[in-house]
């Protein structure tokens, strides 16, 4: 069933307001994933504020043209799905790179960061981003083994002195 062009128009629109907000876009091939699968991973991505849409190419192009994410077009045949993170730069490829280890016939074509292109070889380095909660939770932790070596520190010159004091 075709849709007609006030409809494309608007699909359009959509993904083009969506790419002006977004930090960073990671496309993949959906192939052989039935729509289950699709509507789990698109929970998932809900909750970790990314957008994912599943769109004819011919509409991608004309969507991200002229945006941070052109340099996708190359890279772009047959039906494609493409996430977009909002919050954190890392959140879609890290999230689609863990669906395509679950699920072997889902491959990451590439992403765009900054309006550069990321090869999927390479998407590995951006889903290493870390989340802003992951690294706030990661500085708490620092700062515990900080505190607590510091205080073995303390107390072992503390227990030196009185050694020293006492001979």
């Amino acid at each position: 069933m075709s849709i007609n062009i006030k409809k494309k128009k608007k699909i359009v629109d959509e993904i083009k307001n969506i790419s002006k907000k977004a930090l960073s876009a990671v496309i993949a091939n959906p192939k052989k994933i039935n729509s289950n699968k699709i509507n789990i991973l698109r929970k998932k991505a809900r909750k970790n504020n990314i957008t994912i849409k599943v769109i004819k190419n011919t509409l991608l192009k004309k969507a991200i043209s002229k945006t941070q994410f052109e340099c996708l077009q190359k890279k772009l045949k047959k039906f494609t799905l493409i996430a977009y993170s909002i919050k954190n730069p890392g959140s879609a490829a890290k999230l689609l790179y863990s669906f395509s280890k679950k699920n072997k016939t889902f491959k990451i074509k590439g992403a765009a960061f900054e309006g550069k292109f990321i090869s999927a070889k390479k998407i590995k380095k951006l889903a290493a981003i870390p989340t802003f909660k992951e690294a706030i939770q990661k500085l708490i932790y620092i700062i515990k083994e900080a505190s607590i070596s510091k205080l073995v520190r303390v107390i072992m010159s503390i227990k030196n002195k009185k050694e020293n004091n006492n001979n």
